[in-house]
């Protein structure tokens, strides 16, 4: 009989060896066990023991001597069925056990940080709000500067158009220099609404945040952009956001 077989059928090559060596023995101490199958002497007691479990090997004593004896092949069928039973019960459970494990990933998942060099890389972590908002969800900018370069005014004025499309809100506190033309752009779109910083100060970074996420950006001749992904961290920059948009006022 093929080794490969038995191996298919679950026995590892040791097991398939033995079991094969048995039924050409019949019953039999150890010594021509080892001697047929061509297995190590120090673990056939482990093999057999094996193999005794999954129904194909019985043995008895003789004169104070184990003899083993392989059972009838078709047992090895039976070993196969049961084998099956027991795959479709675990299958089962962990059918039931997925949403938790699931539940649990979630809860433990670690924080991540990427870093974005340039002004596709600014957009690249920007274009992230697509993937993971729905329809009627948002995000949120505080600290835009006034002086950002034409082609980023462009980009966003172009992605706002983008956003309305696909029903996501967000709410953008500009620096307080930043011109009111381009507050009323924003706010032309559905589920825009721009307001200045409800404080005089200069920050030289920007940042915004929606669900787990935080993205921070340093708007210099090679900008460095921050994607922070921590539930907590988001939750604290979303508190500062609250408190300085309940302090703004609307644009007129």
């Amino acid at each position: 009989m093929d080794e490969g077989m038995l191996r298919e059928a679950g026995l590892t090559d040791g097991e398939s060896r033995v079991y094969l060596a048995l039924l050409e023995l019949g019953a039999s101490t150890t010594g021509p066990i080892v001697e047929k199958s061509g297995v190590s002497r120090s673990i056939i007691y482990q093999l057999l023991e094996k193999l005794a479990k999954k129904g194909l090997v019985s043995h008895i004593v003789k004169e104070k001597t184990k003899h083993f004896q392989a059972s009838e092949p078709s047992r090895i069928r039976d070993y196969l069925e049961a084998e099956e039973k027991k795959f479709a019960e675990s299958k089962r459970k962990v059918e039931e056990m997925l949403p938790k494990l699931a539940a649990l990933s979630q809860s433990a998942k670690p924080s991540e940080a990427t870093i974005y060099i340039g002004f596709k890389g600014m957009v690249t972590a920007h274009e992230h709000t697509y993937a993971k908002l729905k329809p009627g969800e948002e995000y949120f900018y505080m600290g835009i500067p006034h002086d950002q370069p034409k082609h980023v005014l462009a980009y966003f004025a172009r992605d706002h158009r983008r956003r309305e499309k696909a029903g996501i809100r967000c709410r953008l506190l500009f620096n307080h220099k930043t011109p009111l033309f381009v507050l009323r752009d924003r706010n032309s779109t559905k589920g825009c609404e721009a307001r200045h910083m409800p404080v005089d100060i200069d920050t030289p970074a920007w940042f915004m945040g929606y669900k787990d996420t935080v993205f921070i950006c340093f708007p210099q001749s090679n900008s460095v952009s921050v994607e922070i992904v921590n539930q907590d961290i988001a939750h604290s920059f979303r508190a500062y956001f609250e408190e300085y948009w309940k302090r703004s006022k609307k644009v007129k």
